[in-house]
């Protein structure tokens, strides 16, 4: 099946014919959906932290954070694009007065560009594209008043002036702030010097970046660090890295064969953002805290973020050395009631159905723990925690995706029930009792992959993404869900959210 030249093109990739092969079977032969039992709700699978319990568990994040076992993981390599999706659509018809007539008619695109228009000056990049205008002749305010928009857009979009179109998230301007701009980059600084710094201000972040763009951070970095260290007392540690082309998956023609380009050669795509489970596994981490680039808030905004990070990170350390206590005694010549407390902590604690039995109570604890936030569910689109069926018939809590469930409508019922949403803003512990770290591999559910149609050359092809980060690819950790506050959950999906108040500065007065 494999020619030589394509032998030599999968060693070079970094992958294996075995699991090549793999993946076109996964093509051929699709995994079931997963099978939904009930939403995820208080008291039954997700819990609340009552005020006294939040500055007991917060005073064990700091003392971890002292201690310094903590970091930082952020996936940053997602263009901006679809930021801007409505805007780029927008493009070639950016009169004022037409976009007013076509909104009035519905259409959602016109009445993007006029809240742009109506909102400018309350970008923190407003004085960077005033620059970039200016330097071409063109002033901004006057383009404004006149209802010209193309050239605003085209220097805001387009490689002739700021180029946001194409830039990552992590590197656009979010916050105005009296002594200038933040990037979410920035913010993400500062939120690490509120939670992860250590006693001796060691303050460990890791970015996840597309390789075209490592360059501009690095250089980001460089010109805010001192500022920020000054002024939080920190010395940041940053680390970045990309996708792993090993990680990338073959593309399928419509029958499941391998999808060879013009020129006859496989073709490989990028797997999804699962395949940073690789990226978090390098880092070698003890305690990491995971979050979106693109959930911040401005700094006068960021208390509850900070309260409720150190409390999610606090009940982990608190879980975390249940369960190693239990473990050890497990590991040695447990008594009866040894091994029943143990089963009695896994139900009321972790949520786990376990035999009270040590070989299966030592398997179910020996695993990454992580420690989820879900907020109340207010219609956003993504995940949220369910009860899920495995393949054994055991029942466990997972982050589930609208993409994984099944046309039935008695399983898109169950999806439609949900009470809460998956904010991705987790804390995991990814070493074991003896601190020797997971391989988190191992906790891979390999088969929950989405297909999705795409096309290359004009020709239609089926392309695969692996388990994403925190749904297959934790699949086998031990997970916790706690209920978080909607404050704590700003994300900036369009442009127009950096218009919402929580993106805004103080008022003054």
């Amino acid at each position: 099946m494999w020619s030589a030249a394509e032998r030599a093109q999968i060693a070079a990739q970094g992958t294996s014919i075995e699991e090549v092969e793999r993946q076109l079977e996964l093509f051929r032969n699709p995994p079931r959906p997963v099978e939904l039992v009930r939403p995820c709700a208080i008291g039954d699978g997700i819990r609340t932290l009552a005020a006294a319990e939040r500055v007991g568990v917060a005073r064990l994040a700091e003392e971890g954070a002292r201690q310094g076992r903590m970091t930082k993981f952020v996936p940053a390599s997602g263009a901006a694009s679809r930021m801007f999706q409505a805007l780029l659509a927008a493009r070639g018809h950016a009169d004022l007065a037409g976009a007013r007539a076509r909104a009035s008619a519905g259409d959602h695109n016109a009445a993007a560009l006029v809240e742009l228009a109506q909102g400018l000056p309350r970008f923190a990049f407003v004085d960077d594209l005033r620059a970039s205008l200016r330097r071409a002749g063109l002033d901004l305010d006057a383009l404004a008043g006149r209802g010209e928009l193309g050239p605003v857009l085209d220097h805001l979009l387009g490689p002739a002036g700021l180029d946001y179109a194409a830039l990552p998230k992590g590197l656009l301007k979010f916050h105005t702030y009296a002594e200038g701009a933040r990037t979410p980059f920035e913010e993400h600084l500062v939120e690490a010097a509120g939670t992860v710094r250590g006693g001796d201000g060691a303050t460990r972040l890791h970015f996840t970046v597309s390789p075209e763009h490592r360059s501009r951070f690095d250089a980001l970095l460089e010109a805010v660090r001192s500022r920020y260290e000054q002024r939080f007392a920190a010395r940041f540690e940053v680390g970045f890295s990309v996708q792993k082309p090993a990680t990338d998956t073959i593309a399928a023609d419509l029958e499941g064969r391998p999808f060879r380009d013009d020129a006859g050669r496989l073709l490989f795509r990028p797997g999804g953002h699962g395949a940073l489970i690789e990226n978090l596994a390098d880092l070698g981490g003890d305690v990491v805290y995971i979050k979106n680039i693109d959930n911040v808030v401005p700094e006068h905004l960021a208390g509850p973020t900070l309260e409720w990070k150190r409390a999610l990170g606090g009940l982990l350390l608190r879980l975390q050395g249940e369960i190693f206590r239990h473990l050890e005694r497990l590991s040695a010549d447990p008594s009866p009631a040894e091994i029943e407390a143990a089963a009695r902590f896994a139900a009321a604690e972790l949520a786990l159905d376990v035999a009270p039995a040590r070989a299966a109570l030592l398997r179910a604890l020996e695993r990454p723990l992580r420690v989820c936030g879900v907020v109340p569910n207010t219609g956003e689109p993504g995940g949220g925690p369910f009860w899920v069926r495995a393949g054994d018939g055991g029942i466990s809590p997972q982050i589930v995706e609208s993409a994984q469930v099944g046309d039935s409508p008695e399983q898109r019922a169950i999806f439609a029930a949900s009470t809460h949403f998956n904010p991705v803003d987790l804390v995991c512990g990814l070493r074991d009792r003896h601190g020797q770290p997971f391989d988190l591999r191992r906790h891979v559910d390999e088969s929950a992959v989405f297909i999705a149609r795409k096309s290359s050359g004009g020709r239609e092809l089926q392309a695969l993404e692996r388990p994403g980060l925190w749904n297959g690819a934790m699949a086998d950790w031990i997970t916790v869900f706690v209920e978080v506050p909607i404050e704590t959950f700003n994300p900036v999906k369009t442009v127009l959210d950096l218009l919402r108040p929580q993106h805004q500065p103080p008022a003054r007065g």
